[in-house]
């Protein structure tokens, strides 16, 4: 690749990965509402969950959606309009979604305001579907999720922003009064905020030189990519891993509110935690993409989990939270660091390791009680940080002229994040809130199962990704 072809991709990557700070904004910022429309709508715990079922619902709908519409002009949507046109057609149905914020606030309608986070996810789908083979094909395939990791890196910059900025946004302050006070009305202001900021970026996307990637292979519509068994494994993968981070962090507040007595103005900075931990674990994974030494990679691989956690600790205190109780965490993200190093950048020693401890902390964070059992449960965000752009890459690895459809596939099973958040719901409100992450022991179980499974396919396929990634050499990829 030369070097002129290799900066333009580097730019391209660069524009690509703004759009992923939104997913992560707004997905986390359930974490805020679940609490608060379960406070103001009495609802069940499980109904409460129906936020997230709705969000994340769409992502399925979205799928079958682009495999209809794929039969119909009897070609794959993304070659026919391209990956640009995709991003930005998702952003601008993402828009109208917020704006059907303020009626259904104004008509104090839970329905219409689940309807409005189904429509956001379902430009959120397209977005993703788009996005990311984009990013996978502006390089080796081998280090595609070196550069999916790039974007989560973003991602979660944005899930450790949104809900304190959204909690202050509806509830203006952290007292206890703060939630009594506030009301259904209080979202209207931040999420039409938000739907013009979508906008925006749509005229962004539209006016940036982003190159027109689309499959080189003659691109095939139907299901025939679904015969590749690393695809099946993937789409359950997905769903798994999905559920797991949805349900952690979607049922925090409850956690919080039966074991530490908070009310739901009380909650961000722990939501802010979990998800600033998957930024904790997806900036340390990006560090590969840059251009650095062997030597200065392996300082920054210890110091930027730090500089990360930082970050959450000052976005929660500039939001007026006390965060002096949050500093013990940082024992979690050596962890983390130590897990990290031992993966070797390795997308299935990664999920193996990642997953492995994953079990574990949460295992733990059942056992134990007090701020120990809370910390072990939200450490759960580092050890799922990095576990999307593995299975992503290896679920679509070798699929060829069914990439596109491999890729569609897998963005549909983040059904996962509308499902087991649902089922841990029904099991807090039978067995109890502490008990019910019993159910994040499970998915990391069948995650480390997955990791295995899928290796052994690939190497049938003489796939090894494993063998093929080595580590960045700061000459670039």
């Amino acid at each position: 690749m030369s070097n002129s072809s290799t900066q333009s991709n580097q730019s391209a990557l660069y524009t690509l990965v703004t759009v992923w700070f939104f997913w992560s904004f707004v997905a986390a910022s359930n974490g805020i509402l679940i609490p608060l429309f379960k406070d103001k709508f009495e609802l069940q715990q499980w109904q409460a969950q129906l936020v997230d079922f709705a969000f994340y619902a769409a992502y399925f709908v979205g799928s079958i959606l682009y495999f209809v519409v794929s039969g119909i002009i009897k070609g794959d949507v993304l070659n026919r309009i391209g990956y640009k046109n995709g991003i930005i057609y998702g952003l601008i149905i993402s828009a109208v979604g917020t704006i059907l914020f303020y009626p259904a606030a104004e008509l104090k309608s839970f329905p219409i305001l689940l309807s409005a986070l189904f429509i956001v996810g379902l430009g959120f789908s397209l977005q993703q579907t788009a996005t990311q083979p984009f990013m996978i094909a502006l390089g080796d395939p081998a280090t595609g999720a070196q550069r999916i990791n790039l974007g989560g890196a973003v991602n979660n910059l944005g899930g450790t922003i949104g809900p304190a900025l959204i909690s202050y946004a509806i509830f203006g302050s952290i007292s206890a009064d703060a939630a009594k006070n506030a009301s259904i009305d209080s979202v209207k202001a931040p999420y039409l905020i938000l739907g013009v900021v979508f906008a925006l970026f749509a005229v962004f996307f539209k006016l940036s030189k982003l190159p027109r990637i689309t499959n080189d292979e003659d691109v095939e519509i139907g299901t025939g990519a679904l015969k590749y068994p690393q695809l099946l494994l993937g789409m359950s993968a997905i769903f798994v891993y999905v559920g797991v981070e949805v349900t952690i962090g979607s049922n925090l507040g409850e956690y919080l509110k039966v074991t530490e007595n908070l009310e739901s103005s009380q909650i961000a900075k722990y939501v802010s935690l979990f998800w600033g931990s998957m930024m904790v674990g997806r900036w340390t994974a990006s560090i590969g993409n840059f251009n650095f030494s062997q030597s200065t990679q392996t300082i920054l691989k210890v110091v930027i989990p730090f500089v990360a956690f930082a970050i959450v600790l000052g976005v929660n205190a500039l939001g007026g939270s006390a965060v002096q109780d949050l500093l013990p965490y940082g024992f979690c993200v050596v962890m983390m660091i130590a897990a990290f190093f031992a993966s070797q950048e390795k997308p299935v020693k990664t999920l193996l390791i990642y997953t492995a401890c994953g079990a574990v902390t949460s295992l733990l964070g059942v056992i134990f009680t007090g701020k120990i059992a809370l910390f072990l449960l939200i450490s759960g965000g580092l050890f799922c940080s990095v576990l999307w752009p593995s299975i992503f890459s290896l679920g679509t690895a070798g699929l060829g002229k069914y990439t596109n459809q491999g890729a569609a596939f897998l963005i549909m099973m983040i059904l996962g994040g509308a499902v087991i958040p649902v089922v841990q719901g029904i099991l807090a409100d039978s067995i109890g809130i502490q008990l019910s992450y019993l159910l994040a022991v499970a998915c990391f179980g069948y995650l480390f199962f997955f990791g295995i499974r899928v290796q052994a396919v690939l190497r049938k396929q003489n796939i090894d990704f494993d063998k093929e990634v080595v580590k960045n050499t700061g000459k670039g990829h």
